[in-house]
């Protein structure tokens, strides 16, 4: 028995455009799983699913608004009506904005609440929404894993994220929160875990890290300063963390969060 088998596992990504998303989507089809991406912006969508379809077929994808009810529950039955269940729910959508940043030169009193509000609505309940929705489904058959995405920011006071450090703080509680009380309403067969990224430069971060000439920005040196590996993560490496959330080698796994950091969580800078 191969308890790595990921082959034919129904498995939907929420922001399978973005780098790791893309990145996890990838991975997830050359393990010969079917993979759906959820995106909210048609065209990037289907030049994704176009780009993912040279590796396998077994891709799909609908547009919808992970922070949007109706919307999830539209694309649950089309999901349901064409796949027939859901195995597993990957909540890799996020992001920020920059009015719910506080910059070297600014004050936390100059926080745009309602930029704060939108990078709270996505990164949280861009992920409660779906997991409730997708969650039910995977219920009914007392099987199905979840497993969203947290950060270095939510357990350590990363300067100027304000917004995104408390929206990913409130996805490690849920994370538990969400474990136990599907592991002790629905039994074994319901897992939710959690895999915490270090530093990854991606679209959004990329000004924050890197010089247009590729070197390191100051924020950028601190950061590689207090992770022990010593180089920011690439995209690839948070596959082995995903594929094991995902597959029965992890079945008596529930309500943890896996740091993917280089060493970032467990050094203390000196």
């Amino acid at each position: 028995m191969n308890l790595f088998n990921l082959e034919n596992k129904v498995i939907l990504v929420t922001g399978g455009c973005g780098i790791l998303g893309g990145a996890i989507a990838k991975y997830l089809l050359e393990q010969k799983a079917t993979v759906i991406l959820l995106h909210y912006k048609e065209k990037p969508l289907l030049e994704k699913l176009e780009s993912l379809r040279v590796i396998s077929k077994n891709i799909d994808g609908y547009v919808c608004n992970v922070v949007e009810d109706k919307s999830l529950k539209e694309v649950s039955k089309k999901i349901i009506d064409k796949h027939g269940r859901i195995d597993v729910l990957i909540n890799a959508a996020g992001g920020n904005k920059p009015g719910a940043t506080v910059g070297p030169d600014e004050s936390v009193f100059g926080v745009d609440v309602e930029q704060f509000k939108q990078v709270v609505d996505l990164n949280l309940f861009g992920s409660i929404i779906p997991s409730l929705v997708f969650g039910k489904q995977m219920s009914m058959h007392k099987k199905g894993v979840i497993i969203n995405v947290s950060s270095m920011a939510a357990d350590r006071a990363i300067t100027r994220v304000m917004g995104y450090s408390a929206s990913k703080a409130a996805i490690d509680n849920f994370t538990k929160w969400m474990s136990v009380e599907l592991a002790q309403k629905y039994g074994d067969g319901m897992r939710v875990n959690a895999i915490a990224p270090g530093f990854f430069i991606g679209n959004q971060n990329r000004a924050l890290l890197t010089n247009a000439d590729g070197s390191y920005t100051d924020r950028g040196k601190t950061i590689i300063n207090n992770t022990p590996m010593n180089r920011f993560g690439n995209a690839d490496e948070l596959n082995g963390a995903i594929h094991y959330l995902c597959s029965d080698a992890s079945k008596f796994v529930t309500g943890i969060v896996i740091p993917i950091d280089g060493g970032f969580s467990a050094f203390s800078g000196v």
